[in-house]
């Protein structure tokens, strides 16, 4: 019997950058830069963008200063849904209030502008005072939030 090929395969589609410095911008306005050493963006059904080496967002206000930095060792860009996942040593600051976010895993909603998490969070206030949760929600320049 003779081997034929699978035509109900799924084909995935793989593309590899490294060193990336991606911008995202809305209503023409530059809101976020994005550094990566390492980046996998596969096509799929839902297309998703992997960041396994650790990335780094700086965020930014309308006069482009920036007014919040996102660091984590994992991310993952869902391009249909416009979110990212962000897991292993999340940290999150606000650079003019000081108040930095840690956590393990961390939900961007691009649409929203907004974090949100269900998993335990650490906020170190710019006054030294540490506020412990079990979920947060916040908006993208982190300049207030709520932790349940």
């Amino acid at each position: 019997m003779q081997n034929l090929p699978n035509y109900r395969q799924k084909h995935i589609s793989v593309d590899v950058g490294k060193q990336i410095t991606a911008y995202l911008s809305e209503n023409a306005k530059v809101k976020a830069r994005l550094r990566a050493p390492y980046m996998l963006r596969k096509e799929v059904d839902s297309p998703y963008v992997e960041f396994p080496k650790s990335l780094h967002v700086d965020f930014f206000n309308d006069s482009m200063v920036i007014e919040s930095v996102m660091d984590a060792r994992y991310g993952k860009w869902l391009q249909m849904d416009e979110k990212v996942l962000l897991r292993d040593s999340v940290v999150v600051k606000n650079i003019l209030k000081g108040d930095t976010l840690y956590c393990q895993e961390l939900w961007w909603d691009q649409k929203a502008e907004k974090f949100y998490t269900d998993k335990p969070v650490r906020i170190h206030k710019a006054g030294g005072t540490i506020l412990y949760g079990t979920g947060l929600e916040a908006p993208q320049d982190f300049n207030g939030y709520t932790i349940y």
